[in-house]
């Protein structure tokens, strides 16, 4: 199968050229801006851009255990639609990922189901060395320092020492201080203002935890990924990385802040909690001096009857991967940023982060995960079109102009201009470490 994308403008990793891709199969065969060969599918693609498709490194798709809030059909529909090639999820499912025997049933419902490529990080627990130094065919460790209950909270020294020291796999954390949390939930005891939220996970846990983390890792040399960094003060501890450390922001920590709990309520409650608009600014000039290198949703939906609880019976989280990639490219129609780095965060930046090999970029060889977007579209985004199985966006009633209007993962085209193609689910790529990232 050949399919031949002429007339478009294409990111490449040397900047942005009119050329023309050529896909074979699953991979892309040439860029060249004088290919006439022969196709099977031939896409004009004039005024549109070309980019790699976004690899979105935290995401929670709730299956098994908890589908009625969102599941891997729904779900990967919703990256189809908003570019997302490529997701690595949580291990917080029910039960948790955190032995070889549930990490498999996870990828074997994924075989079933993901429309997009998929991997899935295994969860620590205090006692469960064993299975994280053997695991095999996930990207990575990750550790709740905070913001979790039961067996996936790891707060004790001896456990997080033992961890990096005894490991091998790339380690990623939420990072917020328990202690700190829980002392301030004293203090507030009681409140149903769900600005508190920030003032519970207030930027000194956030900070704690991300300073303890990198501790860690400089002193037992182990590669760390610092998940949703969300003050500006974190950004200072990151410079000191000894190519080690890595770390990226979410939608909701650049975009929203404090001051939108008024307009948005407990939809706007998540962990870590909003930070003020100078946070904000700094989390944008560390994307900008490369301090923080990803740019990632953190897509952690519940049902909109759960989030209209009062505070703080509400849950934390929200929706994301279907609207990210539109988001970034109404902020690179705004001026804050450049069409190159949006595919350098959401697309370059995670492949080589997490060893994802022949994906995250525009390059012969590679895989052919593309995604075509109009930067002159403006459409708004509605609660009712969300693919999400919630069923609802944060930015609901926002225009927002630049969207993606056709998806292909390894050359398969999986959505075109609201469509979908549901006839391959399950053929897309899985991650295998040993082999080197995705394979088919």
């Amino acid at each position: 199968m050949k399919t031949l994308i002429k007339n478009a403008q294409v990111v490449l990793p040397t900047g942005i050229e009119a050329v023309s891709v050529l896909v074979e199969n699953e991979h892309i065969a040439a860029i060249d801006a004088a290919i006439h060969a022969e196709a099977d599918v031939t896409v004009d693609a004039t005024g549109l851009h070309l980019l790699p498709g976004v690899i979105d490194d935290q995401v929670h798709f709730r299956e098994p255990g908890l589908s009625h809030k969102e599941d891997l059909q729904h779900a990967t529909r919703a990256c189809a639609k908003g570019g997302v090639t490529t997701f690595l999820e949580m291990p917080n499912t029910v039960p948790p990922a955190t032995t070889q025997v549930l990490l498999n049933e996870k990828r074997a419902l994924a075989a079933e189901k993901s429309l997009v490529n998929y991997g899935f990080y295994i969860g620590a627990t205090p006692t469960n060395i064993d299975e994280l130094r053997n695991a095999t065919d996930t990207p990575g460790i990750k550790i709740f320092i905070g913001s979790s209950t039961g067996d996936l909270l790891v707060d004790e020294q001896d456990a997080l020492e033992r961890i990096f020291a005894e490991t091998t796999l790339p380690i990623t954390a939420h990072c917020e201080d328990e202690t700190t949390v829980r002392a301030n939930a004293q203090r507030f005891a009681g409140t149903t203002d769900i600005a508190d939220h920030s003032r519970i996970r207030d930027r000194q846990a956030a900070v704690l935890a991300t300073r303890r983390a990198i501790d860690l890792a400089h002193r037992h040399k182990h590669r760390f990924h610092v998940l949703h960094v969300s003050t500006g003060d974190e950004c200072e501890l990151l410079g000191d990385h000894r190519n080690l450390i890595t770390a990226e922001a979410c939608l909701h920590h650049l975009l929203l802040n404090v001051g939108d709990y008024q307009r948005l309520g407990t939809l706007a409650q998540m962990n870590p909690s909003l930070k003020t608009a100078d946070d904000n600014a700094r989390l944008w000039r560390a994307l900008d001096e490369g301090t923080i290198q990803v740019v990632a949703t953190d897509h952690a939906p519940h049902t909109l009857a759960e989030k209209s609880k009062d505070y703080p019976d509400s849950p934390s989280g929200m929706p994301n991967v279907e609207n990210s990639l539109a988001l970034m490219l109404n902020e690179v129609n705004q001026g804050r940023c450049r069409l190159e780095q949006v595919v350098h965060w959401m697309c370059d930046a995670p492949a080589r982060v997490w060893d994802i090999v022949d994906k995250g970029r525009i390059a012969v060889g590679y895989d052919a995960d593309l995604v075509l977007v109009d930067l002159g579209r403006e459409c708004e985004v509605r609660n009712e079109q969300q693919q999400t199985k919630c069923g609802w966006s944060a930015w609901h009633g926002t225009k927002l102009t630049g969207w993606p209007v056709r998806t292909w993962v390894r050359g398969h085209e999986v959505f075109r201009e609201g469509q979908f193609d549901l006839s391959r689910p399950g053929q897309a790529a899985q991650f295998d470490h040993a082999r080197g990232g995705y394979w088919a």
